[in-house]
């Protein structure tokens, strides 16, 4: 119990933290440092290594994120853990949320003649929904309560404490390169990305919350 406290103390601050970065993007606090990060990564960008960043794009995409949670609901559904399927239901609520700032929020994204070519995804067809507006970044929203809940899942069932360990570095490096593909490309501002960090920390430790959940003992 003290340890789903701390979660759900910690879901909260990080939702203070997220509605004062949306305040501050608003008030205009980050037009500057989003614009200096961007430039510094438009002149770092090599067209050698367009591919593999269009490729790493892909980690964070809309299809394959959501082909990675519909497996995680199959495999807890068919072992046993049929309320604890449920926890797709962040994932669905993230993206929810991430349309409707999207939508809402002015923030315009970085400008075509700064911006390279992204990873082919879904999520394009819904670029131009928001008036071009980027916050927050899907990509790194979707990573974080993906490969955070995979690494969860797996922390928690495998006997293998290498598996254990694996998974959890694996799932913070996915999530950290697809952060600075999000840079490197020019196609996010940093302050997209410290908004889908959040949001997408926010939805995995209320996920965390529902899988560790105190359950009924049968009789």
């Amino acid at each position: 119990m003290p340890a789903l406290t701390a979660r759900l103390i910690g879901t909260a601050l990080l939702g203070v933290a997220f509605i004062s970065l949306t305040i501050a993007i608003t008030a205009g606090w980050f037009t500057s440092l989003d614009l200096q990060v961007a430039e510094a990564m438009h002149a770092a960008w090599q067209p050698s290594l367009h591919p593999l960043f269009q490729a790493i794009a892909e980690l964070g995409s809309f299809e394959l994120t959501t082909a990675l949670m519909l497996g995680l609901t199959i495999y807890l559904w068919r072992s046993g853990f049929g309320s604890d399927a449920l926890v797709f239901v962040v994932f669905i609520a993230a993206q929810a949320f991430e349309l409707y700032y999207k939508w809402n929020l002015d923030h315009p994204q970085p400008p075509r003649s700064m911006a390279e070519s992204d990873g082919p995804s879904i999520s394009m067809l819904f670029s131009g929904a928001g008036a071009g507006n980027s916050f927050p970044s899907g990509h790194v929203l979707r990573a974080v309560i993906a490969y955070g809940l995979l690494a969860f899942v797996i922390r928690r069932l495998s006997p293998s404490p290498r598996i254990r360990a694996l998974a959890v570095a694996e799932g913070v490096a996915i999530i950290v390169l697809v952060s600075f593909d999000r840079l490197y490309l020019d196609v996010h501002w940093e302050s997209d990305v410290i908004g889908g960090l959040l949001l997408g920390a926010i939805a995995l430790l209320a996920g965390t919350v529902w899988l560790d959940r105190p359950k009924k003992v049968e009789n």
